[in-house]
């Protein structure tokens, strides 16, 4: 048989959201009996459950369940992990890359759980600079290391696709706690990631 992936949603919410979708179609001036949108609202519904499932993690849970005890004390990084998320003002995608950085002080943490705590976080309505700093305070807090530094390059759809039109623009935020708030050590890290 193999692998499968299954997705569950709460039937109550799903119907909820669905019927809120239904009446926003219907106000937009189109026909939601038309076959195209027939099963539209339940699939944004769903999707929107989806994008939002951060609400519904933990971070700090996720780093307690892969902390292993380790003498390494050099720079670890995980780059160019892949972000989307929704931005709180529009509910319009934002999309790009985050790169983490921290210094062991006698743990590490999985390597898998740096993207995983990205996601609890991106997929909440947002702002980049928040999402930055939320992402940062977890692994500090949850980890404990020597510090921790998180840089996030985005594409933002309400620039893009609206307002300024604007569509080669980008926006960087960064964030930094303990040893990378030395010169040198940041330094290192931004030329590590390619800056």
């Amino acid at each position: 048989m193999g692998y499968s992936k299954k997705e569950v949603y709460d039937k109550k919410t799903t119907d909820l959201i669905k019927s809120r979708y239904t009446s926003i179609i219907k106000a937009i001036g189109e026909d939601v009996k038309r076959e195209g949108l027939l099963k539209t609202p339940e699939r944004a519904s769903k999707a929107m459950q989806f994008l939002t499932q951060g609400y519904n993690q933990d971070a700090r849970k996720i780093i307690r369940s892969a902390l292993f005890k380790e003498e390494y004390n050099n720079m670890v990084i995980v780059k160019d992990i892949e972000l989307y998320s929704l931005c709180e003002h529009h509910m319009l995608p934002f999309y790009g890359k985050v790169h983490i950085a921290y210094i062991p002080n006698g743990y590490i943490v999985g390597l898998s759980k740096l993207p995983r705590i990205v996601d609890v976080f991106a997929r909440r309505l947002q702002v980049q600079e928040r999402l930055t700093h939320e992402i940062l305070e977890a692994i500090d807090s949850g980890l404990k290391p020597l510090g921790v530094a998180v840089v996030i390059e985005a594409a933002h759809m309400c620039m893009m696709m609206r307002g300024v039109e604007k569509q080669n623009s980008s926006t960087t935020t960064s964030a930094f706690t303990g040893i990378f708030k030395e010169m040198e050590t940041r330094s290192e890290f931004m030329k590590l990631i390619g800056h």
